[in-house]
């Protein structure tokens, strides 16, 4: 199989520096002061417009490093505390008096076979994602997140995946403006635009993105308002979302609406989050999304959307569980279609390696006004990581699809994954 080639070079490599728990070195806490300035970019800088913020570092249990960066974690504790106020890696221009921009990079080589008819065997080129941070004033800073991609006809094309401005008035009150990852669940503001902070190849289907086939807003234009509600051991957040919402008028449209909304209704989701002091690594979480579509030559769709999560994150295990609840109800013929979908994912870190196990289902019905070809899929995937380094990650994975009226079917897949 293809994935042989990419695999040996690779494993002609030491892998002495991922397989000790040494102390990260200072490349490491380059990238960690760029990135994030905390255990990791697509929970702590990504969290930028979810309202997450990293832990101080003075807290007895730190929030622990992300899954898939184990090498970054210890440097991420010694820039925590500066995330708590300022956007990290960002510093104003000493010379010019301009703000300062910092770059950080992410891509990633795939090869994929199954046994679906009239499918062939593919490498791939994923995402160039360029993740951008500066910062304007000490309560003023900016985000931005461009993708270089293929598309299914193999041709190119730039996506502004994220762009916010955001004011930070004090851990109970940020603003951010532009657009964001919905926080809808816990995956959408945990891994952004980068399959190398994420234990598995891709992400679950229910929360793929809009241009993948995904069945959620992934992406919104808008205002964004977390911060902290006081609670003492708690650790509770909200989080006030109000943007334009999914185009829903044609299947060719571009469907994140980041100029003008199709009608004059917007989307509104709010959500509340919990990590508690005394459960380290945990979170907890429910979000409410509302929504008016209008889909041509039919009725206007009131579409509600209902996540909620339980997530167990430390250096060496995670379990992610989540569920997802679709309403779509037509206006004026009391018809409803509701989709379920779920998943649940595993993994546990023996040195440089981490096998991991994910369970998903979706069910959308046949009547559903927005997606009903995506049917009922279920069914297992089962994967191994290997850091060949601090900054480069092999995947495998194999997955078995059970669909809704039609044959299951295998897949098998490798990626090689990195960050520069």
């Amino acid at each position: 199989m293809g994935w042989v080639f990419l695999l040996v070079p690779l494993m002609a490599q030491p892998a002495t520096a991922t397989q000790a728990a040494s102390p990260p070195g200072r490349v490491q806490a380059s990238v960690m002061q760029v990135v994030a300035g905390a255990p990791q970019l697509g929970q702590e800088v990504g969290q930028l417009d979810a309202g997450r913020p990293a832990p101080p570092v003075a807290e007895a249990q730190p929030r622990p490093a992300p899954l898939v960066m184990p090498a970054l974690a210890a440097s991420s504790q010694a820039a925590a505390a500066a995330a708590q106020q300022d956007m990290p890696g960002m510093a104003r221009g000493e010379s010019s008096g301009f703000p300062t921009m910092q770059f950080r990079g992410f891509s990633d080589v795939s090869y994929h076979v199954d046994d679906l008819d009239g499918h062939a065997n593919s490498f791939a080129l994923g995402q160039f994602n360029l993740f951008i941070t500066s910062k304007l004033s000490d309560k003023l800073s900016v985000l931005a997140e461009a993708v270089i991609e293929a598309d299914q006809f193999n041709t190119v094309g730039i996506d502004l995946e994220r762009m916010l401005f955001r004011w930070a008035s004090s851990d109970y009150l940020s603003v951010s403006l532009g657009r964001y990852h919905t926080a809808i669940g816990w995956y959408n503001t945990a891994y952004h635009h980068s399959s190398w902070m994420q234990t598995a190849i891709g992400r679950p289907f229910l929360f793929e993105f809009e241009d993948d086939g995904g069945i959620l807003p992934i992406h919104n234009v808008g205002v964004s308002i977390t911060g902290r509600i006081p609670a003492g051991d708690l650790g509770l957040r909200y989080i006030v979302e109000v943007g334009n919402g999914r185009a829903s008028r044609s299947k060719s449209d571009e469907p994140v609406q980041n100029v003008i909304d199709e009608n004059r209704g917007k989307a509104v989701n709010l959500a509340i989050l919990s990590r508690p002091a005394k459960l380290a690594g945990f979170e907890a979480g429910l979000s409410v999304y509302y929504d008016t579509l209008t889909p041509d030559g039919m009725p206007k769709v009131g579409e509600t959307i209902v996540a909620g999560h339980a997530v167990y994150q430390t250096p060496e295990v995670e379990w992610l569980n989540e569920i997802v609840l679709i309403r779509n109800a037509t206006e004026g013929s009391g018809h409803v279609a509701s989709t379920t979908g779920f998943y649940t994912q595993v993994s546990k870190k023996f040195k440089a390696w981490r096998p991991y196990v994910r369970y998903q289902y979706t069910s959308v019905p046949e009547d559903d006004p927005m997606f009903p070809e995506v049917g009922l899929q279920y069914g297992p995937s089962l994967g191994l990581r290997y850091d060949v380094s601090e900054f480069v990650a092999l995947k495998f994975q194999y997955d078995r699809t059970e669909r809704r009226g039609l044959s299951g079917y295998n897949a098998v897949a490798t990626q090689l994954s990195f960050t520069f």
